[in-house]
């Protein structure tokens, strides 16, 4: 084949693969935007941040390929390892309940796909976040680094006892349950901060449950009923 043809036909190739590739973008564009609209905003999310990063975030990018389809729909999605991405529609709420400011110091306790850290990223300076499965850490390590969040620090590591090294933080989120508040977290979390966890039974449903600290001592509110995967490690031990 003649170089000029060669070139031509290759020339050719990428421009349609990157038509392609755009048309996919756009496609996931509208899709995460009507989420916000209907699931998300429709719901009674009013943060401007929040509905800005969660319209912002691809969150496709984040979950297997053959689920990318379904990546804008609110509901729960499988990673691997008995383990999901959350629901938008509570990755916002719990953002959003936080009140975070862009000079916040922000932990999260079960790192997971990485999604949640990426919404927080977006919104505050420095994002610490652990994850007791090493698969999930290092995946979402390897995804948030490829992504450019330059400000999220993944630790492989039981969450339960925090991450001292970088106490303390302005909010904690735990993204799984626990029938207590493990003790650790609570000393690593500033005066007048904030720590969001589903509280209560790990097998059926908890209550998204926010605590600020207040003379040392957690002032709790209870938010409204979810469903989260059970935190593991050290918590299943009780107090």
């Amino acid at each position: 084949m003649a170089p000029k043809k060669f070139l031509y036909i290759l020339l050719s190739a990428i421009i349609v693969i990157s038509a392609v590739s755009a048309y996919s973008e756009d496609i996931y564009k509208n899709r995460r935007q009507m989420m916000v609209e209907k699931d998300i905003k429709g719901r009674g999310i009013r943060d401007k941040k929040v509905l800005e990063v969660i319209g912002k975030v691809p969150r496709h990018l984040f979950v297997d390929e053959y689920l990318r389809g379904r990546a804008y729909e609110d509901y729960p999605l499988p990673i691997g390892e008995g383990q999901t991405i959350s629901q938008p529609y509570v990755v916002a709420l719990m953002t959003e309940v936080l009140r975070l400011r862009p000079t916040d110091k922000v932990l999260e306790v079960g790192t997971g796909s990485g999604y949640q850290a990426a919404v927080l990223a977006e919104i505050v300076k420095d994002v610490y976040t652990i994850e007791i499965r090493r698969g999930l850490a290092e995946k979402a390590e390897k995804r948030l680094k490829d992504m450019g969040y330059k400000n999220v620090k993944v630790k492989y590591a039981d969450g339960y006892f925090g991450w001292e090294e970088y106490a303390p933080f302005d909010a904690i989120i735990i993204t799984a349950s626990a029938n207590h508040i493990p003790p650790p977290l609570i000393k690593q979390l500033r005066e007048g901060g904030r720590l969001i966890i589903p509280l209560g039974s790990t097998v059926y449903y908890q209550t998204l449950t926010l605590a600020t600290k207040t003379k040392g001592e957690l002032d709790l509110e209870q938010i409204t009923s979810v469903a989260f995967v059970p935190m593991v490690g050290e918590v299943q031990k009780g107090r």
